[in-house]
């Protein structure tokens, strides 16, 4: 059989090697198209391919914004004026530092209920919000001593609340540790 098949082939070699009839290619594309029409309705490359520009246009959008946008090292600063501004700006901000952190250790150890944690968390906010702008008056005007006397006072401010609040807390902790001792 495959001698046979094999002879015809042969025989009829340029029967097969002749050009398709003219419209061939076009009858079968449209027949293609009226067979495959429902499944164009959805293309899926093409939505991937338009989320995928969306997501490129969004990072390079943040990317820009994070680079033009000044960032807290760009703001000028007390120690930018002179060294003896930069000592006491950095015992405030030390001393800030470490009330931030005795304020963790008693919200961890369950002190500090989520009311008190929102109430400093808005305290805090707005403590920024006054920094930033002094700091943009700082950077208009450097040697303007009113500024600079305003984020002295700002750091002494800022640093009496954190303080204040963390002592009143800590006489909660006491008084309930002596609260618990006596009930043993």
């Amino acid at each position: 059989m495959n001698d046979l098949l094999e002879k015809i082939i042969r025989e009829n070699k340029d029967a097969f090697e002749e050009d398709a009839p003219l419209g061939h290619f076009d009858r079968f594309e449209s027949k293609l198209d009226k067979e495959f029409k429902h499944r164009n309705r959805f293309n899926r490359k093409f939505y991937l391919q338009l989320a995928a520009s969306l997501l490129f246009v969004l990072l390079l959008g943040n990317q820009v914004r994070m680079y033009l946008a000044p960032t807290q090292a760009d703001l000028p600063t007390l120690a930018s004026v002179s060294a003896e501004y930069g000592e006491v700006e950095y015992y405030f901000t030390s001393s800030i530092d470490q009330g931030m952190q005795e304020w963790d250790q008693l919200s961890k150890d369950g002190f500090i209920s989520e009311a008190d944690q929102k109430m400093m968390t808005k305290e805090l906010e707005e403590f920024d919000q006054i920094q930033a702008q002094l700091q943009k008056e700082l950077e208009a005007n450097p040697d303007d001593e009113r500024v600079i006397n305003a984020m002295l006072e700002y750091y002494q401010a800022k640093l009496s609340v954190i303080t204040l609040i963390i002592e009143k807390l800590k006489e909660v902790k006491h008084q309930k540790m002596i609260h618990n001792e006596t009930q043993i």
